[in-house]
């Protein structure tokens, strides 16, 4: 990594330049590229999906995977975006850990209440932020493109 000043420019605020195989880039432009929220929740709408298929199905160990794998791109935008870090870190908590705890339990019912839980909580949260129009409701098909059967 480079500085302007180290590069020569003599600039007083210094951009940090980062080099990679396709040119240099400043942070800012890394940034600028990172997924927002709109992205990430195309992904976590289609694996909350899964999830709740696979554990109906009873094939827990998908469900588990699809859990984690929400929880870990939930952190990813709580990262890129402070202002929800709040809210998204408390939902994790709240919601989906409970989730967890009936996987691992194997506990149907259990789990569907914790899952409408958090799709009512899912819902409220986009209300906060002005984005009502967005309301996340749970398909009654299950996915094609996965062998929900259990595995257990």
């Amino acid at each position: 990594m480079k500085t302007d000043s180290q590069q020569g420019t003599g600039t007083l605020d210094e951009k940090i330049i980062v080099k990679t195989k396709h040119g240099e880039l400043t942070l800012e432009q890394l940034a600028e590229v990172q997924p927002g929220l709109a992205r990430l929740m195309k992904e976590i709408g289609d694996r909350f999906h899964v999830l709740y298929h696979a554990a109906k199905s009873g094939n827990w160990r998908l469900a588990e995977h699809e859990q984690k794998v929400t929880i870990s791109i939930l952190k990813v935008g709580a990262t890129l975006r402070p202002k929800y870090h709040q809210d998204i870190t408390a939902f994790i908590q709240s919601h989906l850990n409970h989730l967890g705890e009936s996987i691992k339990a194997k506990d149907w019912k259990q789990f569907e209440r914790a899952y409408m839980n958090a799709v009512d909580e899912t819902n409220k949260l986009h209300e906060k932020y002005g984005y009502g129009f967005i309301r996340y409701t749970l398909s009654e098909e299950p996915p094609s493109y996965y062998d929900l059967s259990a595995k257990d």
